[in-house]
C-alpha cells in the first residue's frame, strides 16, 4: 500500500514517503492542527489483518509512548482511518550514525559525547522494563539536539504459527534520510550487532543492548565492525569465538579506558558485562570529563638523559616481560618453555633514577607500572599495556614509589609524602590508606588487606585497602 502526497490519515496530509519494509512504511507528514511536520508509520493492510502482527504494532505504540526521553524518538498519536492502522512520531531531520561512520571514524570527543547519549536513552528505556533488541548504527539518528535513537518497543516473541521471529523483523525508521530496510523475516544487517546469547536462540535483556552499545561505540571509534566475516556462518563465529582488535592499535591515541570499556562491553558472557546502561554512561562520562588523565598518553618535553638510565628500563622491561610471558606459557602447555625477548621504550624526556627503580608488572601480565621522571622533573606512576606503544600517565602520583597491583588489577598501591596510597588505574583521586613514614614495598591480598614495610628497619603491618589503623602483620584486623 502507498499513500500519494496529499492523502489523509486523519489530520495529518501525506508530504512524501521515507522509507518502507516488512513491517510497513514511513511517510513524512503535515500536522493540520498544530502546523508541524511528522512522521507517520503505516502498517499495511494485508498485515493489519494478521492478528500477532498488529498485536505487536500495538505493543510498540504503548512501548514507544512510555519513553518520554531527549534522546529517544517521540510518539505523539496512534490511530486509525480507513482500516489503516498508523502511529504518528518525531520527524527528525539529520543524517543517521552508520552515514556518518560511512565517512570515517569519528573523534574521540564526539564517541564519547554520542555513546554517552545513546546509553543515557538505553538506560531510559532498561529502567521501564525495554530492551531495545536492534540497536546499531542505522537506528542511531545524529540531530542537532544530540542522538536520537529509533524503533524502541520490538516485542520479545511472536507466536509460532506466524512462521516469524520477532528479532527477525525490522522496525521502521522516521528519519528524514531513506533507510536500506531489511525485508520481512530477514535479519540482514543485524548480525553484526547482535549479542552471543541472541544468537544462541536465549533471551534477550539489558546486557544484549549493552554488547550492542559496545560494538557501536567500537566502530565509531574505529570505522571498522567490530566483528566481520566473509559469510553469515563466520560471522556468528567470530561474534561467538572472537575478540575484536584492540581499539588503541587501530586508533593509536586513543585513551585505554575507553578501550576498556568497550572491551568490557563486548564480553561474551553477560555477566562479565557492565550490567546496566548507567554503568557504561558514567564510565563514558568520566573518561570525558576528566580528559581521560589516565589514559592520554603523557605530553612531555623532550631532554636528554644518560644511555646508561634508558639501558636499564629496556632491560628490566625487557626482563620482566619475558619472566611473566613465559610463565604463562609454562603454565599453559606442558611444551619447553621459550625465551621471549622485549623492550619498552621511556616516553620521550622521562627517566628513571636507579636509587628509586621500581617496577610492577599487573596480575594478568598485561601492564608494567612503573615510577619515572618526567621531563619537569615530576616523579609519576606511568603505565604502559604490553601490546601498546602508549604510556600514560596517572595524574596524582607525585613522588610516587614501590608501585604494586590490587588482585583484580584495577588499582595501584604506592608510597608517597611519607603515606601509604592507593589509586584506580582507569584515573581519578588518589586515597590515602595510611601513614607509611618510610614505605619500602607492599603487598595486596586477595582478601582486601594490604601488608607493607611502614619504615626501612621496621616490623611489616597489615592495614585494610579501604584504609584505617595498621596492625603488626601477625595480628588480626
Amino acid at each position: 500500500m502507498t499513500l500519494p502526497a496529499g492523502s489523509r490519515l486523519g489530520p495529518y496530509e501525506v508530504l512524501s514517503p521515507i522509507g518502507a519494509g516488512g513491517m510497513g512504511e514511513v511517510y513524512k507528514a503535515r500536522d493540520t492542527r498544530l502546523e508541524r511536520v511528522v512522521a507517520v508509520k503505516v502498517l499495511p493492510t494485508d498485515l493489519a489483518a494478521t492478528p500477532e502482527l498488529k498485536a505487536r504494532f500495538e505493543r510498540e505504540a504503548k512501548a514507544v509512548s512510555a519513553l518520554s526521553h531527549p534522546h529517544i524518538c517521540a510518539l505523539y498519536d496512534v490511530g486509525s482511518e480507513g482500516g489503516v492502522e498508523y502511529l504518528v512520531m518525531e520527524y527528525l531531520e539529520g543524517e543517521t550514525l552508520e552515514d556518518r561512520i560511512g565517512k570515517g571514524p569519528l573523534p574521540v570527543e564526539q564517541v564519547l559525547k554520542l555513546g554517552t547519549q545513546i546509553a543515557d536513552a538505553l538506560e531510559r528505556a532498561h529502567r521501564q522494563g525495554i530492551v531495545h533488541r536492534d540497536l546499531k548504527p542505522g537506528n542511531v539518528m545524529l540531530t542537532r539536539s544530540g542522538v536520537k535513537l529509533l524503533d524502541f518497543g520490538l516485542a520479545k516473541s511472536l507466536a509460532p504459527a506466524s512462521g516469524l521471529r520477532d528479532d527477525a523483523l525490522s522496525s521502521l525508521p522516521t528519519s528524514a534520510e531513506p533507510s536500506r530496510l531489511t525485508e520481512r523475516g530477514t535479519i540482514m544487517g543485524t548480525f553484526q550487532y547482535m549479542s552471543p546469547e541472541q544468537l544462541e536462540g536465549k533471551d534477550a535483556d539489558a546486557r544484549s543492548d549493552i554488547f550492542a552499545l559496545g560494538a557501536v561505540l567500537y566502530e565509531m571509534a574505529t570505522g571498522k565492525k567490530a566483528f566481520s566475516g566473509t559469510s553469515r556462518a563466520s560471522l556468528i563465529s567470530s561474534i561467538l569465538r572472537d575478540e575484536p582488535r584492540p581499539i588503541s592499535a587501530v586508533v593509536p591515541m586513543t585513551p585505554p579506558a575507553f578501550d576498556r570499556v568497550v572491551r568490557t562491553c563486548l564480553a561474551k558472557d553477560p555477566d562479565d558485562r557492565f550490567q546496566t546502561a548507567h554503568d557504561v554512561k558514567l564510565q563514558l562520562e568520566w573518561i570525558a570529563e576528566a580528559g581521560s588523565p589516565a589514559g592520554a598518553p603523557a605530553v612531555v618535553v623532550s631532554r636528554r638523559k644518560s644511555r646508561e638510565r634508558l639501558a636499564w628500563i629496556v632491560a628490566g622491561g625487557a626482563i620482566v616481560a619475558a619472566l611473566a610471558l613465559a610463565g604463562i606459557l609454562a603454565r599453559r602447555s606442558p611444551a619447553p618453555a621459550r625465551t621471549v625477548r622485549a623492550a619498552i621504550e621511556l616516553p620521550a624526556g622521562a627517566a628513571i633514577e636507579k636509587q628509586n627503580a621500581s617496577l610492577a608488572l599487573s596480575p594478568d601480565g598485561r601492564m608494567l607500572a612503573f615510577v619515572a621522571e618526567g621531563s619537569d622533573g615530576k616523579t609519576l606512576i606511568y603505565l604502559r599495556a604490553l601490546d601498546s606503544v602508549a604510556t600514560p600517565v596517572l595524574a596524582g602520583t607525585d613522588d610516587a614509589s614501590y608501585p604494586f597491583w590490587s588482585p583484580d588489577g584495577r588499582s595501584l598501591g604506592f608510597f608517597a609524602d611519607g603515606k601509604l596510597k592507593r589509586i584506580e588505574v582507569s584515573g581519578g583521586a588518589v586515597q590515602t590508606i595510611c601513614e607509611a613514614p618510610q614505605g619500602r614495598g607492599a603487598t595486596w591480598g586477595p582478601d582486601g588487606t594490604i601488608v607493607f614495610t611502614p619504615n626501612v628497619f621496621g616490623a611489616m603491618e597489615r592495614v585494610p585497602a579501604s584504609g584505617g589503623t595498621p596492625v603488626a602483620a601477625e595480628s588480626e584486623i
